[in-house]
């Protein structure tokens, strides 16, 4: 019997960076016109930068407005499409009279997504627009993401993951157009802090936008606060929990937190981890 071979395939394997935004402007320049929804992350900046660049004006970028938005997400996209003179506009979402959404069960993106993509297919259809596109990249696959189901549903365009760029290849290629998202930390919905079962509220919402603001205010980069009820839980990045453990910060970080309105305060000892609040959910049974 032949023995198994494991191919052992280079880093290096496969088209590099340039490649890929080569190969990205070609396929949007060959779009009549597109609508690129616009969250502000490094992702979708990047493709909007893009699409800008490949389409001009006969590329949209939209940024979807509610509750589970956050004022600072805001702040950065009307910078972000000021500087970099993109056709933009902001349109507002109602995810939140949806009960299947608020229920906020596992397939709570999905419900989102669905909303954000049926309000920029009605915008499509009555400006005659071609196609809607999204900044999910390679990387992103990897991840329970339920909003990628709805994006396959709307026949929403996928630029980056179609040319196999991953994050590591958009952060690098943002920061030599200059853009000011290169480096910016992973940033998810206000509603991604809420744990699944506990219904999603605009005051819960509230509560944890300030929450965040307060993290923020005292020079932290890459955190969450999760919320449990009365409780925050804070994950902050690991390089950043030594400061924050100090009994100085970890004073300031408890007296902000309850001042917003939060009994409790907890630092999690595990730190900022992407989509923690998907570890409770059930894993697959293994074979």
């Amino acid at each position: 019997m032949a023995a198994t071979v494991q191919i052992r395939i280079p880093q290096n394997y496969g088209p590099s960076a340039d490649e890929k935004e080569r190969q990205l402007f070609a396929n949007l320049a060959k779009l009549p016109s597109v609508i690129v929804a616009l969250s502000g992350g490094a992702d979708s900046a990047y493709l909007a930068w893009a699409a800008q660049k490949a389409l001009g004006d006969r590329a949209l970028s939209i940024t979807a407005l509610s509750p589970s938005y956050s004022t600072h997400d805001r702040n950065i996209v009307e910078d972000f499409v000021r500087a970099h003179k993109i056709h933009h506009e902001f349109v507002e979402t109602h995810e939140m009279k949806n009960p299947a959404y608020r229920a906020n069960a596992a397939d709570r993106c999905f419900h989102c997504k669905d909303e954000l993509f049926t309000v920029l297919d009605g915008i499509s259809e009555r400006r005659g627009f071609h196609a809607t596109a999204y900044g999910v990249n390679a990387d992103d696959t990897l991840d329970f993401r339920p909003g990628h189901r709805a994006a396959k549903e709307h026949r929403v365009l996928a630029p980056l993951l179609d040319v196999g760029m991953r994050k590591s290849e958009i952060r690098e290629l943002s920061q030599r157009a200059n853009l000011p998202t290169w480096n910016r930390p992973a940033s998810a919905c206000l509603a991604s802090r809420v744990p699944y079962g506990t219904e999603v509220t605009p005051e819960r919402l509230g509560l944890i936008e300030s929450g965040e603001a307060v993290l923020r205010g005292l020079g932290f980069q890459q955190f969450r606060v999760r919320l449990h009820d009365k409780l925050a839980r804070v994950e902050i990045a690991p390089e950043e929990m030594p400061r924050a453990f100090t009994p100085e910060m970890a004073a300031e970080i408890s007296a902000g937190l309850k001042a917003v309105g939060f009994a409790y305060v907890a630092l999690d000892l595990e730190g900022y981890r992407q989509g923690s609040l998907n570890e409770a959910l059930p894993r697959p049974s293994q074979a």
